[in-house]
């Protein structure tokens, strides 16, 4: 990751490059402002959605109870309406996540480090933005935006207009006298009114769950059996395990540590059909940072190892994850 080199304090190291550090920085702030303008571009989409369906709420419950002869059925299709505006706004709340996670990814771990000591970035930020950048990928589910978002602005919107669709069946065209009037006046067609009642009412319900379930901390979400049934989500920065078997261990690991800033574990291992002493080297990797591990151990060692093993956790060295803004 980038550091400030002790042996030239002009220059910065990124991954075996040494680059000026005032083109460096100079290069990260017109990114920086790329991803924030990006950010906000997406952010005026949400509140344009946002602002949609207010007023197709307002025009519709004014239109419906304008009139006793008004039918009910409208507050219905305004219904199903927010259901589309709600999926459009997870949608693109998606994309602000993950410009957002890239913004707020610069400010903690670049921007940040420049006014505390020892002034440098943690070891695995610039693995991790690169990766977003090479093969971006949503932060979050399709799910769990459906109901921060619903959470945020449309629990208010569709409470109302259930609210207001009780009334209308309630009132027009006359006062009912019993609830089951009521729910027989909520019917569309052939369709008896329980059975548009009860839709409404399950949707709204499953609404409301999938909300309570963004409420709990993200370890804690059933998101796996349902990430498996929908789009890709969550996946930051891949994790790796490069197992090297060298005769040139110390080299190639100072060498590996110089360029990758990632620790290295010296096993002593034998080659089982030369009988030869041999070093196993186990290193943890992110995927942007495989192709200069190659190229390291291609250098130090043309005769070497290499095994690398996708890994599905890794804790410790600057490999937590960040969350994403909720």
């Amino acid at each position: 990751m980038p550091n400030t080199n002790t042996d030239c304090d002009s220059v910065w190291t990124y991954q075996g490059y040494q680059l000026d550090k005032g083109n460096f920085t100079t290069a990260m702030v017109h990114l920086y402002r790329a991803e924030v303008q990006r950010a906000n571009v997406w952010r005026s989409r949400l509140d344009n959605t946002t602002n949609w369906a207010v007023v197709t709420s307002a025009a519709a419950l004014t239109f419906a109870f304008g009139t006793a002869e008004n039918p009910h059925f409208l507050i219905l299709l305004v219904l199903v309406l927010m259901l589309t505006f709600l999926n459009m706004e997870a949608r693109r709340y998606r994309y602000y996540a993950l410009w957002s996670y890239r913004v707020h990814l610069m400010e903690t771990e670049f921007f940040a480090t420049m006014l505390t000591a020892p002034f440098e970035p943690s070891a695995d930020w610039g693995a991790r933005l690169a990766e977003t950048l090479q093969t971006p990928e949503f932060v979050l589910s399709w799910w769990e935006a459906v109901g921060i978002r619903f959470r945020r602005n449309y629990i208010w919107l569709t409470s109302l207009l259930l609210v207001s669709w009780g009334i209308k069946l309630h009132l027009h065209p006359y006062p009912s006298l019993t609830a089951m009037m009521t729910i027989e006046r909520a019917a569309v067609s052939f369709v008896p009114g329980y059975i548009i009642v009860g839709i409404t009412l399950l949707i709204y319900c499953v609404l409301l769950g999938i909300t309570a379930l963004t409420l709990l901390p993200r370890e804690k979400r059933p998101w796996r059996v349902i990430r498996r049934m929908h789009a890709p989500v969550q996946a930051p920065s891949r994790r790796c395990l490069a197992t090297i078997i060298t005769v040139h261990g110390e080299t190639l690991a100072q060498r590996l540590m110089q360029v990758l800033d990632r620790s290295v574990t010296a096993l002593e291992g034998t080659g089982m059909y030369t009988g030869q002493k041999r070093d196993v080297l186990l290193c943890a990797i992110t995927e942007a940072q495989i192709s200069h591990l190659e190229r390291c151990v291609q250098e130090i060692d043309e005769e070497a190892f290499i095994v690398i093993s996708p890994t599905s956790e890794v804790r410790g060295g600057g490999f937590d994850p960040l969350l994403a803004p909720s």
